[in-house]
């Protein structure tokens, strides 16, 4: 039985991935990483495509961004959202 247990990952660590599988678990997040698999994107043009309110928007991305699926960067007023594709391209491996 300690070989099975020193295989397993820790707890803590599963508790946090259970969190992030949460978090992608939601039609409109899900529509936000298509787009942005394929791109970068603002809020605003996300918000639309989604048909959703800007702040509604903005907090499914704060979601996303926390749990390190999503990185942003701002070009003068306008903030552009893009997916850290190594964290989908390991967990496709």
């Amino acid at each position: 039985m300690n070989k099975t247990r020193s295989r397993l990952t820790d707890l803590g660590a599963l508790g946090q991935a259970a969190e992030c599988l949460r978090v992608l678990a939601h039609a409109h997040r899900l529509r936000m990483i298509q787009m942005l698999l394929q791109g970068n994107y603002t809020v605003g043009e996300l918000a639309e495509a989604c048909e959703l309110p800007t702040a509604m928007a903005s907090e499914h991305l704060r979601l996303m961004q926390r749990c390190g699926f999503l990185t942003s960067e701002k070009d003068g007023r306008k903030v552009y959202y893009r997916c850290i594709e190594e964290r989908f391209d390991s967990a496709t491996k």
